[in-house]
């Protein structure tokens, strides 16, 4: 019989470990990249190049993964926004404007919701692969 999420005693564990992944990841991907960049046209990109985007990503996936295939959907599921909530927060924090909180809260529900997605269909290949 499979457990109750809600009755795991580790599952407040496994969301702090995702989040932290959420958190370093973060800052080993995007935390070091501050400066936008300007085209010839004078027009501006950035901070973030493709590539760094696509690594965070695929550092998420890793965690999400784990999780999932451990049998706590729900800490991938809530760790990942929470993670990289904080850490938006954390790098955005100096604009003056304040429009930085639209950008966290896009960041968070982005990820509740292809986390949301991802974690049962991975749950569930996990435990029915023969």
């Amino acid at each position: 019989m499979r457990r109750e999420l809600s009755k795991s005693p580790t599952q407040p564990l496994a969301i702090a470990i995702v989040a932290a992944v959420a958190m370093v990841g973060w800052a080993a991907w995007l935390g070091w990249d501050q400066v936008r960049d300007v085209q010839p046209d004078g027009s501006e990109t950035g901070p973030y190049q493709v590539w760094q985007v696509v690594g965070l990503a695929v550092t998420l996936l890793v965690a999400v993964c784990w999780a999932a295939s451990h049998d706590y959907e729900a800490a991938a599921i809530l760790g990942v926004p929470a993670g990289l909530g904080i850490a938006a927060y954390y790098d955005w924090s100096d604009d003056g404007s304040g429009l930085f909180m639209i950008g966290v809260f896009m960041i968070m529900i982005g990820s509740l919701l292809i986390t949301g997605l991802l974690s049962p269909l991975i749950a569930f290949c996990t435990r029915h692969k023969h």
